[in-house]
Order: structure tokens, then C-alpha cells, then sequence
């Protein structure tokens, strides 16, 4: 079979993509020294060196398609190709076929290679031809094995795709897991946004205060409020999967604050509310409620509270909310319980343990009945679908749907068992055999240690709430009483009283 004269000058083309899946493929440097050594060896002359990195898999490569242009422009001497491999050249049909047709009209006057034997002849590019689909058969495998892998890891509640911030990938267990600083740092960003205080733009400047690094743009710091795989959904090419590694916040928190970006995406106008946070809370002697209100004095801006006098004229004079939080810690530290009670209350708590005991262990049961009537229905869904019953729109959507649901019951049964395992009622029975003041039942039931000291005034508005008391301003001395129910004395003061309502 005759074969056409060989040309003596070649174009050098090397290349390797960023993403080349193909570890043995050489790197572009070894790819030229080895390149050069072979073209010392067969006497080719290299007129110029192109070098590539980018994919092969598409057609669209710029550095390519300006040697082909230029071979097919035409050029006054006989004019090859030197390549490491024919994969290098291409990988697609496209590109593959125009360098068949480069070689059929003699623009192209032949392809040399160190790895591949290749004769400008019919036979040579029949078996080019067969080089070129093969080495697009193994881009399209190796697509199509990375789907089915990640299809199955998406099965397992493995997620198959780059660990999203707050977690990191546990090699042991082929899954993602919380990297315990972001973690915090997640919870912290959905806690203080779900408030409602934030905009994108100062949540973000809060990441990256608490978290390092530069503040992200708005669209990025959506995609982080926005992202369900951080309370166990994964979504991948439109369709929800459940994942089998730990949650970082609740579905409720979530919730609030995907509720909070609706409302910010179409803001109401709201009247702005002062924070006074014991208004509501105290009647003057007078009977009249008490309000509050700012002044200024002393370079400062402050708070002080007083009668409406809604009732009428009154005496009673202004005090600052300072003064008001420092009265109402110091009588709460004051009151004892008597000793008598200790045996009936540790009695309902003992009644009281029984209670949640029991219907805890009838919630879990019913969640787990729950959780498996779920699963039946996705198996169901799956069959369904598989059996061309459904449309893949209806599939994914009715999915979904049951997804959401199965993690929603297991976040529930997960509370549970935290719940349960936290204890509050052996700190509280701890309490009664010590000293029976009510300010170490309150360290319990609002705030940690040392709660007198460090108490904002939030957490000291909420303790009437706590104690079920009315509240009462007493004359002159402007200090603080309890009422009813709550029977209780304590010597009369310099200061003022602490006495009962009658």
C-alpha cells in the first residue's frame, strides 16, 4: 500500500487539562522533553510549540484551533503534527474528524507519536480513526462512572460532591462530618440572622469577623443561609436525597430563617419599637401602669421609667433603669423558700419524671412507626417510577416532599434523646437539700452561672414570667415588692419592704 511522503517539519502540541482524570497522562513539561528527545531521534524539525491547557471532551480549545487554522490556511512546506498521544489531540468527534479531513484534502501531512504507530495511508487513518474513539469512549466511561458512583453514594446518604462550609471529609467513613470550629461558626451565623436584625450584607461582615477571612458577597452568603444540606437534605441535579451524616442546625431554625429572607426580599414597613424591657411590667402605687422614656444628660443618653398618671396627679419620681435592674436582682436573692415545701415538690418531681418518662417512650414509638411508614412510601415512589407509573417531574417533587419529612421525625427523635439524656430534673433535685433560695432555682431555669452578676435585662424581664407574680412599685423609696402568689416576708429595710398583696 503506498504511502504518502512524510513531512520533516512538525508543530510541537502538547497538553493536559486541569481536570484530567488520567493520573499516568505526563505532565507538560515531561511531555516536552520527551517530545524533543524523539523528535532529535527521527530528524523532525519543530517550527513552533503549542502548548494547551484545557479539556479535550468539548470542541472550543482557542490554542488548537489556531494550529489547525493555520495548517488549513495553507503553508509552503509540508507540514505534521508531533504529539505525546492521538488522546492529546482530541477527545471528542468534532475535533477528531477534522483532523482526519486535514489529512484526506493533504493540508495535514501527517501525525507523529512516541506511544502510537501512525502511517498517512487509508489503513493509518482507519486505525487513527479507531485511536481517536477509544480515547473518547474512556471520557464518556469515566463521565458515565462518575455519575453511577455518585448515584450510589447519594443511596448510601453519602454527599458525592465538595464539602460545603462547617464540614470536612471523613475519609473512614466516606462521608462528610462537622469540622467542629465551622460548625459553631454556621450555627451561630443561622442563629444571630434568624433574629431578624441582619441584612446579607452585616451577616456577612459578622462570618467574617467570627470566622477570618474576607466578607463574602451577597449571593454567597445566600447560598450559605439558603444551603437544606445543613439540616440533612442533599439535592443533587434537582432531586432531594436524605443524607446519613450529622445535621448542624434544626429544620425549625432553618425554617425561621428562610422566613426572615422572604420578608427581607419584600420588606413591610414597620413602626420601630423602643427596647424597654421592663414596660408592662410594674404598676405605680397609684395603680397607674408605668412607662418608660430616654434622656439625655451627662454626655450620655439613658433610660428612666415613671407613672403615666393615668390616674391622676402622682408623686412618685423617675428612677433609671440601672437603679430598676439592680433592685429587682437584689430582692430576688432575698427570697427563701420554706423548708416544708422541699418533700411535696421533690414528690411532683418524682411524679413528674414518671410522666415525661412515659411519654417520651410513646412519642419515640409512634416516630419511629412514622419514620418507617415514610420509608415504605419511598420504596413505593421508586417502583413507581421505575415502572413508568410516574413522570420524573411528579417523582422528584412527591420525594421531596417525603424526604423533608423523614429528616423533620428524625430531628424530632434526635431532640428527644437530648432531652432526655440532658437531665434538668437532677440539678433541680440537687437544689432542694442545699440552701432553698430562689435564685439557684432561677440559675436553673434561665440563665448559667453567676447570673446575678452577668444578667442583661432581657433575662430580668423574663423572671416574672418565671415566678408568676405581679409586680408592684412602692412609694417614696421607689423599690420593688412581690405579689400574689407569693406569701412571703422579709424584715423591713432601711431600703424599703418586700411584703404580699392583699
Amino acid at each position: 500500500m503506498n504511502t504518502l511522503p512524510q513531512p520533516t517539519k512538525y508543530f510541537l502540541y502538547i497538553r493536559k487539562s486541569t481536570d484530567e482524570e488520567d493520573r499516568q497522562v505526563l505532565s507538560l513539561e515531561a511531555q516536552l522533553a520527551e517530545l524533543k528527545e524523539f523528535a532529535e531521534k527521527e530528524s523532525l524539525e519543530i517550527i513552533e510549540t503549542f502548548v494547551e491547557k484545557k479539556t479535550a471532551k468539548v470542541p472550543g480549545r482557542e490554542i488548537f484551533n489556531s494550529m489547525l487554522n493555520k495548517i488549513d490556511g495553507g503553508l509552503p512546506h509540508l507540514i505534521g503534527i508531533l504529539a505525546w498521544h492521538p488522546d492529546r489531540l482530541s477527545r471528542n468527534s468534532v475535533d477528531g474528524g477534522r483532523l482526519i479531513y486535514l489529512l484526506d484534502t493533504g493540508k495535514l501531512g501527517g501525525l507523529k507519536f512516541p506511544t502510537f504507530a501512525f502511517e498517512n495511508n487509508p489503513s493509518g487513518k482507519f486505525f487513527l480513526a479507531i485511536g481517536l474513539s477509544n480515547a473518547k469512549y474512556y471520557v464518556d466511561n469515566l463521565a458515565e462512572n462518575v455519575r453511577r458512583g455518585n448515584r450510589a453514594k447519594l443511596r448510601r446518604g453519602e454527599w458525592p460532591g465538595q464539602k460545603p462550609f462547617g464540614y470536612v471529609y471523613d475519609h473512614r467513613l466516606r462521608n462528610i462530618v462537622p469540622e467542629p470550629k465551622e460548625a459553631k461558626i454556621v450555627k451561630k451565623i443561622y442563629e444571630e440572622f434568624a433574629t431578624g436584625r441582619h441584612t446579607l450584607k452585616s451577616i456577612s461582615a459578622r462570618l467574617a469577623e467570627i470566622g477570618g477571612g474576607k466578607a463574602r458577597s451577597n449571593y454567597s452568603i445566600e447560598n450559605l443561609l439558603t444551603n437544606d444540606r445543613y439540616i440533612g437534605v442533599m439535592r443533587w441535579n434537582g432531586e432531594a436525597h436524605e443524607g446519613k451524616y450529622r445535621p448542624l442546625i434544626t429544620k425549625q431554625l432553618f425554617a425561621k430563617v428562610q422566613e426572615v429572607l422572604a420578608n427581607r426580599r419584600k420588606p413591610r414597613k414597620s413602626k420601630k419599637r423602643h427596647d424597654f424591657p421592663f414596660v408592662g411590667l410594674f404598676n405605680c402605687s397609684c395603680g397607674s401602669m408605668f412607662t418608660a422614656q430616654f434622656a439625655k444628660g451627662n454626655g450620655g443618653l439613658y433610660r428612666y421609667y415613671r407613672c403615666t398618671r393615668k390616674h391622676g396627679a402622682c408623686a412618685e419620681k423617675y428612677i433609671q433603669e440601672n437603679e430598676l435592674q439592680k433592685q429587682i436582682i437584689e430582692k430576688s436573692q432575698t427570697i427563701a423558700l420554706p423548708a416544708n415545701w422541699s418533700k411535696e415538690m421533690l414528690e411532683k418531681l418524682e411524679r413528674e419524671e414518671k410522666s415525661q418518662a412515659q411519654s417520651a417512650d410513646a412519642f419515640a414509638k409512634a416516630t419511629r412507626k412514622k419514620i418507617f411508614a415514610l420509608q415504605e412510601k419511598l420504596d413505593k415512589l421508586l417502583e413507581g417510577y421505575l415502572d413508568n407509573l410516574i413522570d420524573e417531574e411528579t417523582y422528584k417533587r412527591k420525594k421531596e416532599s417525603l424526604v423533608q419529612q423523614k429528616i423533620a421525625l428524625k430531628g424530632e427523635q434526635d431532640t428527644l434523646l437530648r432531652k432526655r439524656m440532658s437531665g434538668w430534673n437532677e440539678p433541680m433535685r440537687d437544689s432542694f437539700p442545699k440552701k432553698l433560695f430562689l435564685g439557684i432555682l432561677f440559675r436553673h431555669l434561665i440563665s448559667p452561672n453567676n447570673f446575678w452578676r452577668t444578667a442583661p435585662f432581657g433575662a430580668v424581664t423574663r423572671l416574672p414570667a418565671r415566678q408568676g407574680n405581679q409586680w408592684l412599685w412602692l412609694p417614696k423609696n421607689r423599690e420593688v415588692q412581690f405579689g400574689a402568689p407569693m406569701r412571703i416576708r422579709t424584715p423591713i429595710t432601711s431600703s424599703g419592704s418586700l411584703r404580699p398583696i392583699r
